[in-house]
């Protein structure tokens, strides 16, 4: 059985991250999903909202973000909507995790933590992006039922 999904909207700015942060571990922790899991999720959603404001919405003042979670029997869906121009994931070149550097690890992170990441224009007629992150449930994982 499917769960309802999740959603916030949030103005873009880096002080909603906490807000953002706590809204992915609140609604995992409702379903029970395992520690380990929650964090990892917690900290993709984090990176994928600082990138968000800090590139997508760099010089769009007044603009917000939506943040979409979906947990189901086998899966968590994490979809961020943004105002952004186009973003083509495929023009990020896999790091070195051994490289010292400051930042530029978000989509690093992303592709290490989930099971599936895409970066997508909006529909027709809307300006921005739709990041979805999925993560795999193991089978013998604990979430609770939703039903």
């Amino acid at each position: 059985m499917d769960c309802p999904a999740f959603t916030l909207t949030l103005p873009s700015e880096s002080r909603f991250l906490g807000v953002a942060r706590r809204f992915v571990e609140t609604v995992c922790q409702s379903y029970a999903i395992e520690r380990s899991l929650i964090h990892g999720l917690v900290l993709v959603a984090g990176e994928a909202f600082t990138n968000i404001v800090r590139h997508a919405h760099r010089d769009l003042s007044g603009t917000r973000l939506e943040i979409q979670l979906a947990v189901r029997n086998d899966l968590v869906v994490l979809t961020f909507l943004d105002q952004g121009e186009p973003f083509d994931l495929s023009q990020v070149p896999p790091l070195n995790p051994s490289d010292l550097r400051l930042g530029g690890r978000g989509v690093f992170l992303m592709r290490r933590v989930m099971d599936e990441l895409s970066c997508e224009p909006r529909g027709a007629g809307q300006v921005g992006n739709v990041l979805r992150m999925v993560k795999h449930l193991r089978s013998d994982s604990s979430i609770r039922n939703c039903g």
